[in-house]
């Protein structure tokens, strides 16, 4: 793949930029590590996995594709690695959906046995379909050679991605505050990446009208 002014994957250029990524890598390392404590001591009764009805075996398939996505794609915003017929961009990107995938449809699964109910159930079962949708349409677009809007629907992808690390800033920050948590975590099943798309489509609309001025 090739990028262009108009390639919405650009690296951040400017030092505050470049720091805010860093911060970001090590959220999303962080998280995945934190999260990977549920592959190593499997849950193995629905109130061990978060009291989730589904959560036997579904949570551990969730973060599985989920911990391997949110660490793979950080680095798929590498430039070097996107060059070539078979750059690491490629095979990273390959795995990275199929975890993507399987994350999503494990999330779809556990948000359908939700002890909050039927609104976070809605919320975090949207994020589950959203997520499934924009890889597909990803990768189709990759398939089919149109490499600009292949990039365009991974950044979305990622900002879905990021819902996991959303999710860990909104929780904390609840029972920081001593808020009711069963409220919030309704709202939160939204907030965590919801948010996050609109930021992505206002950037990806801002690219967009820079390199028409271009």
């Amino acid at each position: 793949m090739t990028t262009s002014v108009a390639s919405p994957a650009s690296p951040p250029s400017t030092w505050p930029a470049r720091i805010g990524w860093a911060l970001l890598v090590i959220l999303c390392l962080g998280v995945a590590g934190f999260s990977a404590r549920y592959l190593l001591h499997p849950p193995q009764t629905p109130a061990q996995a978060l009291g989730n009805a589904f959560g036997v075996p579904w949570l551990v398939i969730h973060v599985a594709g989920s911990v391997v996505a949110l660490a793979l794609g950080v680095v798929q915003f590498i430039p070097g690695w996107r060059r070539g017929g078979n750059s690491p961009h490629r095979w990273i990107g390959r795995t990275y959906v199929v975890c993507c995938l399987i994350g999503g449809a494990a999330g779809l699964i556990l948000a359908l046995g939700s002890s909050a109910g039927p609104i976070a159930t809605a919320g975090f079962g949207g994020l589950g379909v959203a997520w499934i949708v924009v890889n597909i349409l990803g990768w189709r677009a990759a398939l089919q050679g149109r490499f600009l809007e292949h990039r365009r629907w991974m950044i979305r992808s990622w900002a879905l991605t990021l819902a996991a690390v959303t999710l860990r800033l909104y929780l904390p920050t609840v029972m920081i505050l001593g808020l009711p948590f069963v409220p919030w975590y309704r709202a939160i099943a939204f907030l965590c990446w919801v948010p996050n798309l609109i930021v992505a489509e206002l950037w990806l609309r801002r690219r967009v009208a820079i390199a028409h001025t271009v």
